[in-house]
C-alpha cells in the first residue's frame, strides 16, 4: 500500500468509480428520459414527489463532477512533479496544460455537444458542459500549480465562497447576463449559449485538488490516512449548514422531509453541495487506502475505466444515446433502465482496456495521452 503503483491504484480505483456513476446519470437521461429540471440557483427546481428512487438515481451521480476536478488537480501537480524531475520548466508544464486544457474545450463542442442532441434536432444553442470546465480549470490550473500549498488553498477556499457571495438576487424569469458572467460565474442561458459549468467555482475545487497532490508527494501515507477523516468532518459541517439553511446552500430547501434535505444546489456547486460529495469522495479514497490487497484485487477493473476518463466520456454518450434511441424514444422509465446502464459499462470495459494498453505504447508527448 505503500508504494506508488498501489497509490496510484487508489485513485484510478475512485475515478473509475465515479465515472461509473456518472454513466447511470446519462443512462438515466437518454434511455429512461428520468431527468428533472436541474438543480440551478434560480428558476425551477427538481421536485421528486418524494419518490425515492428517481432522487436516489440522481443524487449518487453528483459525486462525479466534483471527484472529476479535485482528481484532475491531483494529476496535475503529480504529473508537473513528475515532468519536473524528468527537467522540465514551468513554462514547459504551463504549456503542456494549456494544450491539454484547450484540447478539452474543442471536444466538448465538437464530439460532445452533438452527443446530447441524439434524438433531438440539432440545437441552436451551444452548450458550456463539464468539458468546457475542465478544460479551463486546467488552462488556469497550470499557473496554480506555481503558488505554494498555503496560498492556492487559501485562494481555492476564496473562488468557491465568493461564488455564493457574487450570485445576484434570485428572480423570477428569464435574465440575459452578460457572456462573461456565464462562462465565469452562473450558469443559465444567455441568448446563443447555456451553461451549466461555468469555471469560477470549479477552478476552486481544482486548486483544492492541486494541495491534496503536495500532500501526498510529501507525506503520501499521512495524506491517504487523513482523507478518511477529512472526508467525515466535511459529511459533518453539512449537516448542521444545510440544516440553518443559511449561507452555504445558495437556495432554501423546498419542501419538508430527507429529499429535500440533501436536494442541493450543483449549479453553481453550493458549500453544501461540495461539502457532501467531496467528504464522500474523500471518505472513499481513505478507505480505498486501508483496504487489504485482495479487495483492491477485486475492485482494480474500476481503475481500467479510470485510467481513459475521456475516452470512456465520449464513447458513453453515444452509446446510450444510441441505444435510448433504438429501444424507445420516449423513454423506458428508471427501473427497466438500470440493466442497460450496466450493459452500457460491459460494452465500454473491453474498449478502455484495449485503449488503454494502446497508450501506455505511446510517447509521453503524444496526442493519445491526453484522451
Amino acid at each position: 500500500m505503500n508504494n506508488k503503483s498501489n497509490r496510484l491504484l487508489e485513485l484510478d480505483i475512485l475515478r473509475g468509480f465515479i465515472i461509473v456513476v456518472m454513466a447511470l446519470d446519462h443512462a438515466n437521461h437518454f434511455i429512461a428520459k428520468g431527468k428533472l429540471s436541474s438543480e440551478l440557483w434560480t428558476g425551477s427546481f427538481p421536485d421528486y414527489q418524494g419518490q425515492a428512487l428517481p432522487f436516489l438515481t440522481r443524487a449518487v451521480t453528483h459525486l462525479a463532477a466534483p471527484g472529476f476536478f479535485f482528481l484532475m488537480g491531483v494529476g496535475m501537480f503529480l504529473f508537473a512533479h513528475n515532468r519536473r524531475a524528468r527537467g522540465w520548466t514551468k513554462r514547459q508544464t504551463i504549456m503542456h496544460f494549456a494544450v491539454r486544457g484547450f484540447i478539452l474545450v474543442i471536444i466538448q463542442f465538437v464530439l460532445e455537444n452533438p452527443a446530447w442532441n441524439i434524438g433531438s434536432d440539432s440545437s441552436s444553442v451551444t452548450y458550456f458542459g463539464v468539458l468546457y470546465a475542465l478544460g479551463g480549470c486546467m488552462i488556469l490550473g497550470g499557473f496554480l500549480l506555481i503558488l505554494p500549498p498555503k496560498w492556492l488553498t487559501l485562494l481555492s477556499v476564496v473562488l468557491i465562497v465568493a461564488t455564493e457571495l457574487l450570485l445576484p438576487q434570485q428572480v423570477v424569469g428569464f435574465v440575459q447576463y452578460a457572456y462573461p458572467l456565464r462562462l465565469l460565474l452562473l450558469p443559465g442561458f444567455t441568448e446563443g449559449i447555456y451553461v451549466l459549468y461555468p469555471i469560477m467555482p470549479w477552478l476552486g475545487v481544482t486548486g483544492l485538488g492541486i494541495v491534496y497532490g503536495h500532500w501526498l508527494r510529501q507525506d503520501e501515507a499521512a495524506a491517504l490516512k487523513s482523507a478518511l477523516w477529512i472526508g467525515l468532518i466535511a459529511i459533518l459541517l453539512f449537516v448542521p449548514i444545510r440544516w440553518f439553511d443559511g449561507f452555504g446552500n445558495i437556495r432554501a430547501q423546498e419542501g419538508g422531509g430527507w429529499i429535500a434535505f440533501f436536494n442541493v444546489v450543483k449549479y453553481p456547486p453550493s458549500i453544501t453541495f461540495l461539502l457532501l460529495t467531496l467528504g464522500i469522495n474523500l471518505t472513499l479514497l481513505g478507505l480505498l487506502s486501508r483496504a487489504p490487497e485482495v479487495v483492491l484485487q477485486v475492485l482494480q477493473p474500476l481503475a481500467v475505466f479510470g485510467r481513459v476518463p475521456l475516452f470512456f466520456y465520449v464513447l458513453h454518450l453515444y452509446l446510450y444515446g444510441w441505444l435510448g434511441q433504438w429501444l424507445d424514444p420516449q423513454g423506458i422509465g428508471i427501473v427497466h433502465m438500470f440493466p442497460y446502464w450496466l450493459l452500457g459499462l460491459f460494452v465500454l470495459w473491453p474498449l478502455c482496456w484495449g485503449y488503454g494498453r494502446f497508450k501506455q505504447t505511446q510517447s509521453p508527448n503524444s496526442l493519445f495521452r491526453f484522451i
